[in-house]
């Protein structure tokens, strides 16, 4: 009886969050959430409805009910927006991975500019002097870099590989990902087979892809050691699939590479990309963090190196540089660039990517950058070797310690790269209404295509 019980239990908890469809209640969609959500009111409370577009007349389920809001997903939808269309993948709804495959992609876009300025008003009472046209790029195949979960299901006797199922922990069963990189998307099967195979196949909790301009790499995290016949396995899957595959027994500095044999000197550094017009090649590891969306990474360091409007006698600054992603192709056109990064391990391989191209006017220094105070050890120092231009791209958090820093320092111009479009605005906030500085353009760039996620930039200028 506690068996059936606890088996109960699971269910429901399974099925909290799935939409109802025998019992739904109408709404008139009128906008979206910043995470692509539909708003609706009934009865005066706001209502949340995953899958409604503006515009739209639907039948919605409840998920959630709360004091202030409730939340729902959509049952059937009665009136269609125009800007609906079919999602590209079959297993979109059921996924978590993307939210937004039901919606154009111009719209798409759109929606995330207005979030983006819905932010920078609201948020950071600041609006831009010009809006950036939005930048896009490929919609399908542009993830490089994912995190797979692995699951072998006790009751469906198989083996899942790939990301958890919308408004639940569990992992989805998909057989494919149109976002991912082909060399990974296509196979989510092969994958699903290999693990089966596998002594340990109940003990692979994930498997980490990173991929370059000309090799994939996927990383195995494993809790219990592979016997011989599984190392044979993987051997065999890297080498018919043409992969770089490594094991991750335990921590982060366990990863080590099983294939191919023979180049473990310089498994560290074994995938790259390519800027031909900069003339710069990055080499990283598979654990390093690289921008996702390739093309978009491109077409973001050509516009940020137009809107600092870079010159040969020029000193430069790059906060929370990472692997020297812009400080490389900006070091080609200005007198001398300094970057600053947190990540010791990346601060480090941007000094083996300035000296693998041949750039001797960079300067690549680890410090922490939520504390301005001690910036002084990595060059900082506000009126020694004044900085002309000023590039920022922090994670999510933003960048609110350097504000003032920043201020004394009275840059000319500062571009602001962000992946969080409240924090972007939080922080134009204490550079425009504190320390004299206007946001002279600002745009979104569709980093993640399918998802709402918002990456933008901005520029911001001293008069």
């Amino acid at each position: 009886m506690a068996r059936k019980q606890k088996r109960s239990r699971k269910r429901s908890s399974r099925n909290r969050g799935r939409v109802d469809l025998k019992q739904s209640s109408y709404a008139a969609v009128e906008s979206l959430t910043h995470d692509s959500r539909g708003v609706a009111h009934l009865h005066g409370k706001a209502v949340f409805i995953d899958g409604a577009l503006p515009g739209e007349e639907v039948l919605f389920s409840y998920l959630k009910r709360k004091g202030s809001y409730d939340e729902g997903g959509v049952a059937h939808v009665i009136k269609a927006s125009p800007e609906r269309v079919e999602p590209g993948c079959p297993h979109f709804g059921i996924c978590g991975g993307c939210s937004l495959q039901h919606m154009a992609a111009e719209a798409q876009i759109h929606a995330k500019q207005q979030v983006l300025l819905d932010n920078l008003k609201h948020i950071g009472n600041v609006e831009a002097t010009h809006l950036l046209p939005p930048m896009s790029g490929p919609l399908w195949g542009y993830r490089r870099k994912a995190r797979l979960g692995v699951k072998y299901v006790i009751k469906k006797e198989k083996v899942l590989v790939g990301f958890r199922e919308k408004n639940s922990p569990y992992l989805a069963d998909i057989e494919s990902c149109r976002v991912l990189h082909p060399s990974v998307g296509r196979q989510i099967n092969a994958l699903k087979d290999l693990v089966g195979n596998l002594s340990i196949y109940m003990r692979i909790p994930q498997i980490e892809i990173a991929v370059g301009d000309a090799d994939t790499a996927m990383i195995f995290r494993h809790l219990e050691p592979f016997i011989d016949s599984d190392i044979d396995k993987l051997r065999h899957f890297a080498q018919q699939h043409n992969v770089l595959l490594y094991l991750q027994p335990k921590g982060p500095d366990t990863v080590h590479l099983l294939w191919p044999e023979g180049a473990k000197e310089s498994s560290k550094e074994a995938l790259c990309y390519r800027l031909p017009e900069d003339n710069v090649e990055y080499r990283f590891g598979p654990m390093n963090f690289v921008q996702v969306n390739s093309e978009i990474n491109r077409k973001m360091i050509d516009k940020v190196i137009e809107l600092l409007d870079l010159q040969p006698e020029d000193r430069v600054i790059d906060l929370f540089c990472g692997l020297g992603n812009f400080t490389l192709p900006m070091a080609r056109r200005v007198a001398s660039i300094v970057g600053i990064e947190g990540d010791d391990a990346l601060v480090e391989l941007a000094r083996h990517n300035a000296k693998h191209n041949g750039i001797d006017n960079a300067e690549f220094y680890a410090a922490d950058l939520t504390r301005p105070e001690r910036l002084h050890q990595a060059g900082f120092v506000p009126g020694e070797k004044p900085f002309d231009k000023v590039l920022l791209d922090p994670a999510r958090a933003g960048a609110l310690e350097m504000m003032a820093p920043l201020a004394k320092l009275a840059p000319k111009l500062i571009a602001y790269v962000s992946c969080n479009p409240a924090t972007l605005a939080r922080d134009a906030n204490e550079l425009v209404n504190k320390h004299g500085y206007r946001m002279s353009c600002v745009g979104v760039m569709d980093m993640f295509p399918h998802t709402s996620h918002v990456e933008a930039m901005a520029l911001f200028e001293r008069d």
